[in-house]
């Protein structure tokens, strides 16, 4: 986890439930904040929000103090992402770039439409299954531009440098070569995956296709401007919190005693999770007329 830790407090699958990140030194930190956007030269860091195959939305909070991970939660209940055939779950280990920030208050010049007031998200398209909280280091290919009840929301495509294939991926073209089918599969994901909340499909700029690596390493360093914008508050975050303890010229830079106050504060750790409503196993058979 590139020496990264967790701690969870409360039950998984609660209200109530929060994942804290931890640095090497033991130090609770902000996931949002603290982890550098870049592991190294043309690697990026991606915090792992929804490992692959399962389906509850959870999401790093931005509102919360230390933006810890927690459920998304929808009028009073937990979010579950249904179950589109033919897939199960989220079909991609699903997760946010650190220190990346979709400006609510930019209108992107591509889309026509402002951002979506979250880190950049990524779907990694590996064989391995992360973990949650899970930090690694990816390989960008591609991203997709969707839009989402009129906000862009980019998703980035990417692979964890240490999956055993990662050598033969350096572009969004390798992505259709070696994986055949996977990017029609991931834009009708993201075209139907609220349909069965009554929601309508989504949609997407550039005709639905994927744009390639220098184009989407542009707009993540883009997202990482207007995040360097928010944090050294020169632009209105609005209720985002930028709680963080590393963050040089930022005037929300906190000290250790203070980030442990805040997990301190919060209800123990629970070791057994609560139990998933048996309705999130359903099948949706989902067609467009």
């Amino acid at each position: 986890m590139s020496g990264y830790s967790i701690e969870e407090r409360a039950a998984p699958y609660s209200l109530e439930y929060r994942l804290f990140l931890k640095n090497a030194n033991g130090e609770y930190i902000s996931p949002f904040h603290d982890i550098p956007i870049y592991a190294e030269k043309n690697v990026f860091h991606m915090v792992v929000e929804v490992p692959r195959w399962t389906n509850a939305k959870m999401e790093i909070a931005t509102k919360d103090p230390l933006n810890p991970i927690k459920q998304d939660v929808k009028k009073g209940k937990l979010r579950y992402i249904a179950n589109v055939f033919p897939h199960k779950g989220y079909i991609w280990n699903y997760g946010a770039i650190p220190q990346t920030w979709e400006d609510p208050g930019h209108k992107d010049q591509h889309t026509g439409c402002c951002g979506d007031n979250d880190p950049i998200d990524i779907c990694e398209i590996g064989s391995k299954i992360c973990s949650r909280g899970e930090v690694i280091k990816v390989k960008v290919l591609g991203i997709l531009a969707m839009i989402d009840e009129g906000e862009t929301d980019w998703k980035v495509i990417a692979i964890n440098v240490d999956d055993p294939d990662a050598a033969s991926y350096n572009n969004i073209d390798d992505v259709r070569k070696l994986k055949p089918g996977y990017l029609e599969a991931t834009v009708e994901w993201f075209r139907k995956y609220k349909v069965p909340d009554g929601k309508p499909e989504n949609s997407f700029a550039f005709n639905s296709e994927f744009k390639d690596k220098d184009f989407a390493v542009d707009i993540i360093k883009s997202t990482h401007d207007h995040w360097k914008a928010l944090v050294e508050k020169k632009t209105d975050g609005g209720g985002i919190n930028c709680m963080n303890l590393t963050v040089e010229n930022s005037p929300f830079k906190c000290s250790v005693e203070s980030a442990k106050a805040v997990v301190d504060n919060l209800p123990p750790t629970c070791e057994s999770a609560c139990v998933i409503p048996t309705d999130v196993d359903k099948w949706f058979y989902y067609q467009n007329n």
